[in-house]
Order: C-alpha cells, then sequence, then structure tokens
C-alpha cells in the first residue's frame, strides 16, 4: 500500500466542490493564435465528460483562469459549468466565496492546478490535486499527481479517482451500460 495515494482517497471522500484551473489542466497548457489574432484551445472529450460525471454525482464543479478565453467559455458553458470565473488573477477569494455559497468548508474542497497563481488555492484545499508536468512547487505541495497528460484525460482521472473514493463510480459507470437481456 502507498501511504501517499491511501491519504489522497481518505481526503477524496470529503469532497462536495472541486475547482479546475484551465491552462495546463484542461489543456495541454500551449496558448495557440491564429493571424487573424484569435486565440484557439483544445479540450479532451475525456476530460468534458469527467466534468459531466462529478456533475452527475452531485459534486460541484468550478473552472477558475486567469486568462480569458472565449472559447473556454463556450466549452465550459456546453458541459454545464456553473461556476465559471475567467480572466481572474486572485483566484483564491473566488473559489473560497465559490464554496462558502455553497455551504462548504475547506475541508470539503479539491482544487487541480498546475502553476504558480493556483498555490494559494491547493495549500488550502482538502485535497490538492496537480499533473505530471506542473512546475515543482506544485508538484511538492499536492496530494495526488494525474497520470494522464494535461488536456488529455488528467482530469478525467482526478474525477474518477474521486468518485472511486467516494463509492460512486461504479454506478455512475453503470449507468451507461443501460438495462441487460
Amino acid at each position: 500500500m502507498d501511504p501517499a495515494l491511501d491519504d489522497a482517497r481518505r481526503r477524496a471522500r470529503a469532497i462536495r466542490v472541486i475547482g479546475f484551473d484551465i491552462d495546463g489542466v484542461l489543456t495541454d497548457g500551449r496558448l495557440w493564435y491564429g493571424n487573424d489574432g484569435g486565440e484557439a484551445k483544445a479540450f479532451h472529450v475525456h476530460d468534458g465528460l469527467g466534468l459531466k460525471l462529478l456533475q452527475q454525482a452531485g459534486i460541484a464543479t468550478a473552472v477558475i483562469s486567469a486568462r480569458s478565453s472565449e472559447a473556454a467559455q463556450r466549452r465550459l458553458q456546453e458541459l454545464g459549468v456553473a461556476h465559471v470565473h475567467l480572466g481572474v488573477r486572485d483566484k483564491l477569494p473566488v473559489f473560497q466565496q465559490i464554496a462558502w455559497d455553497l455551504g462548504f468548508s475547506w475541508y470539503e474542497t479539491a482544487y487541480m492546478g498546475d502553476d504558480l497563481p493556483d498555490l494559494p488555492i491547493l495549500v488550502r484545499a482538502h485535497l490538492a490535486a496537480t499533473v505530471a508536468t506542473a512546475v515543482p512547487a506544485v508538484l511538492d505541495r499536492c496530494h495526488w499527481i494525474a497520470g494522464r497528460p494535461a488536456g488529455a484525460g488528467a482530469v478525467r482521472e482526478f474525477a474518477e479517482f474521486v468518485l472511486d473514493a467516494q463509492g460512486r463510480l461504479d454506478a455512475l459507470v453503470s449507468a451507461w451500460c443501460g438495462s441487460t437481456p
């Protein structure tokens, strides 16, 4: 048994709201600019379904990013993420307000980020998660690190980890199987 993984699993059982960064978590962190000055982002469908699974299980999802992005706004709206805050430099008060408004304490929060602007939340969240390509200061302070790459299933992996720890994943997967003959 891995004591660190056991600790992360124990922490995951209490989670009722999860916040996510965009660049470097929901995307691979690269910024794509077109000749017309427009910006494009690539989102993985597995991560999108991970967010939906969390919502189906009654876990609130929030996305907070320092960058404003029409592409991100559109994708998060498609996914039904109720708490989307883009262009936010100081993420901590925004995430804290979301949790408080929903009636949750820090004990019931998780956050997945990858860089220094995410640290104020990561060091307070009950379950701090990141991706393998996060900066060392973040890697050193997180309870859980995704094996899947940022923007390519890391969010889904984290969602399934939390749902499995809470004993909810099997029922959500079974619902996709439909009725048996």
